[in-house]
């Protein structure tokens, strides 16, 4: 046994450390060319949509891409954020500053709104692009606009270089206030009231009202330079009608200039009165900003031929009780080195089970492989079955099982990766391992800590649409046995302007987020968390979580979770429950006396290719009762994208302004930036409005969003990185 497994690692390390440090150079010494400057994607109007200057297009962004716009003109500033959810669905948010507004005292008046456009028809050879759009449909209506919208490419039209684009459409709401042909579904549109509270999508008018033609020209002279010129349909009563500036003209031009791969500026005349600027930065999650690098994995082993060697395939060596000691001992640093912690080890005569969790990477194919690959390079001959389970904060996801004899096959096959995933078996893992399986010596209690930065940004206050605070940051976490965990944060604050807001809550709910001020006020160095948790399985198929102590900012208490989640069932079921008191605004260790009991059924569904769905109803923070909705597309290098809203039984008038509430939730991965593997992200979530209606308990660690990355979809997405 003992030289069998020293000629095995002796051999597999001299040619892993060969293998490895070959893969790094080349990945290090290849020169990376500068992608050429390319204006394949369509360029952003002034509300950030596809569009002509101040109209829009019928075109579609690829697929993902997300794009943040800045325009200015006339005293009107938008910012944008477009997101294509889908090849056809985009949706925009956008915030509005409208200088001399002079609506509820401001200077400026702040105004946010949202878009959604579906394309109805793609372009083809002689087939226009053709687009429906909601313009501020779920706002206070200032921008409130519907569209038809058809657009045409035409390369070297009349022998000219580049290419060019026509558009054409009809627009109702603001886009049929000028030049009207008549209202064909009904003339009845409500106006813009300034005293709206906005929020509450406007169906009663969309399409109503008068009809207006719209019409633009862009010429892509070359990669860089673009020239537009547009009729608008749009007469800015309101504008005009309050002096922020004058319409003197339909007819708006401008010249636009492609910077880099990501970055467009541009320069307009419009209206006959006004210049206006936009940039517009545009990115997709599946092109990162540095190229994913991974040290290349050690090499696998081939055993030799059964035929040939049938000494080789021997199992006396089951008989040696240090057996499974020995294959820990030497497997174990293996792993460690991969960036995978082994959290127990079990052997027999054909068949062992490493249960193993990520230190590094945060895609679970590199795990299966990398484990794959130890388990193929250190196990004697005769063990042919592998069983690798995932597991994740002592719960295990699922129990991947492949043939030694594929691995060794397959390496270098076309498709490999496919081919390995057709003959792997993904099922439930069993809740515990078995009690022969061994586990390293220093596997519990573990401890870590962490030092750094933070930032807590506060968006859309009326003084001051961006405020933010940011400090230093301390975290430990201490796990001292399997599921459990001691986990506390403290925040020292260095610089930050929230808690120079001036605008207490109005709020006629019980104010539990409202009140963010106050906590921001409370003091400079605070206590974010401290907590205990307990997670364990019940069952091959269930999962449970039990969280107490200061869980949140604002909030301590008691939580509790249970999950139902098979590892090939794309629908999960659960139901979390709560008890809390709301923390001093010192956010040390004293409460105040509000507490309420809070909870929530919870039904998540994987539609696949990235897309996934969930439903919450049940009781909210401020006592009240309704469901959440969210919708969110996750791509296969962890970036998250996702928007969210929630219906109570508080009325409007009650949950005051923006109606109810809703959102925007952004995650990025570290690795998308830096190109290094690493389980960090970057979250933010953008609400229009910050109130109490419609408000959740922010605990950490909920058990879909630790559980779904090691099941059967997700795993099936990230396969084709088995190998690396």
């Amino acid at each position: 046994m003992s030289k069998t497994f020293h000629a095995l690692i002796l051999a597999g390390t001299s040619c892993g450390a060969i293998g490895s440090a070959s893969m790094v150079a080349t990945a290090q010494g290849r020169t990376a060319e500068k992608p050429p400057v390319t204006t394949t994607v369509p360029s952003l109007n002034f509300y950030g949509t596809p569009g002509v200057i101040d109209l829009p297009s019928a075109e579609a962004l690829p697929d993902g891409q997300l794009a943040v716009g800045v325009s200015h003109f006339g005293g009107i500033t938008r910012t944008n954020l477009t997101f294509q959810f889908s090849p056809r669905i985009s949706a925009t948010f956008r915030y509005v500053g409208l200088q001399d507004f002079n609506s509820g005292g401001f200077e400026t008046f702040r105004d946010r709104s949202f878009d959604f456009r579906y394309q109805l028809v793609k372009e083809g050879r002689y087939k226009p692009a053709v687009t429906v759009g909601l313009q501020d449909f779920s706002g206070t209506g200032i921008y409130a606009a519907e569209y038809l919208v058809a657009t045409k490419n035409f390369s070297r039209p009349l022998r000219l270089p580049g290419k060019v684009k026509v558009t054409g459409g009809l627009g109702w709401g603001r886009l049929g206030s000028q030049g009207s042909i008549g209202s064909p579904f009904g003339v009845d549109r409500p106006a813009f009231d300034p005293n709206d509270t906005g929020g509450e999508p406007s169906t009663d008018s969309f399409f109503r009202g008068p009809v207006s033609p719209f019409a633009g020209f862009e010429w892509q002279v070359n990669d860089r330079l673009g020239l537009k010129a547009e009729y608008s349909s749009d007469a800015y009563d309101l504008e005009t009608s309050l002096g922020i500036f004058s319409r003197n003209s339909s007819i708006n031009v401008g010249a636009e200039y492609q910077v880099t791969q990501r970055l467009r500026v541009g320069g307009y005349y419009l209206y006959g009165s006004e210049i206006g600027i936009n940039a517009q930065y545009q990115l997709n999650p599946k092109n990162p900003i540095a190229t994913f690098r991974l040290a290349g994995p050690r090499p696998i082993i081939v055993r030799p031929d059964r035929s040939t060697n049938p000494a080789a395939y021997a199992t006396d060596w089951t008989a040696s009780e240090s057996a499974p000691l020995q294959v820990r001992d030497a497997i174990e640093p293996e792993l460690r080195d991969d960036g995978i912690r082994l959290e127990s080890i079990t052997v027999s005569a054909t068949r062992a089970e490493a249960r193993v969790s990520s230190i590094r990477y945060d895609n679970q194919a590199i795990v299966v492989g990398r484990t794959a690959r130890s388990m193929a390079r250190i196990m004697p001959p005769s063990v042919e079955t592998f069983d690798i389970v995932l597991v994740n904060n002592g719960l295990a996801l699922s129990k991947v099982t492949v043939a030694r004899r594929d691995l060794e096959t397959l390496e270098f096959q076309p498709n490999a990766s496919e081919l390995l995933l057709s003959k792997a078996t993904i099922g439930d893992a069993e809740p515990r391992a078995a009690s022969a399986a061994v586990a390293p010596e220093d596997v519990y209690p573990r401890f870590s800590y962490s030092v750094g930065p933070f930032l807590r940004p506060s968006f859309f206050d009326p003084d001051e649409p961006l405020r933010a605070e940011g400090g230093v940051a301390a975290e430990a976490r201490f796990r001292f046995a399997p599921g459990w965990l001691l986990s506390g944060e403290v925040r020292h604050r260095l610089a930050g302007n929230i808690e120079d807001s001036t605008r207490l809550s109005d709020s006629v709910l019980p104010r539990v987020r409202t009140d963010a001020i106050l906590f921001a006020q409370g003091g400079d160095t605070t206590l974010e968390n401290l907590f205990v948790s307990k997670q364990w399985k019940p069952s091959k198929n269930t999962y449970a979580r039990v969280s107490t102590g200061y869980l949140e900012q604002m909030f301590g208490g008691v939580s509790a979770e249970l999950l139902w989640k098979p590892t090939q069932n794309r629908l999960a079921l659960g139901v979390e429950t709560n008890y809390v008191k709301q923390r001093d605004f010192d956010q040390r260790f004293g409460f105040q006396d509000y507490q309420v009991a809070t909870g929530h059924v919870s039904a998540y569904y994987d539609f696949g290719k990235g897309y996934f769905g969930q439903l919450d109803a049940g009781r909210y923070l401020a006592g009240d009762y309704g469901a959440t909705f969210t919708m969110e597309r996750q791509f296969a290098n962890g970036w998250r994208v996702g928007g969210f809203f929630t219906l109570t039984n508080v009325s409007s008038a009650d949950f005051g302004e923006g109606s109810f509430d809703k959102g925007i939730s952004l995650s990025v991965p570290i690795s998308w930036f830096t190109g290094r593997p690493s389980k960090q992200t970057v979250s933010t979530t953008i609400r229009p409005v910050q109130r109490d209606g419609g408000q959740r308990l922010n605990v950490s660690d909920r058990l879909y969003e630790q559980v779904r990355d090691g099941h059967l979809t997700d795993l099936t997405n990230d396969f084709g990185r088995v190998w690396q």
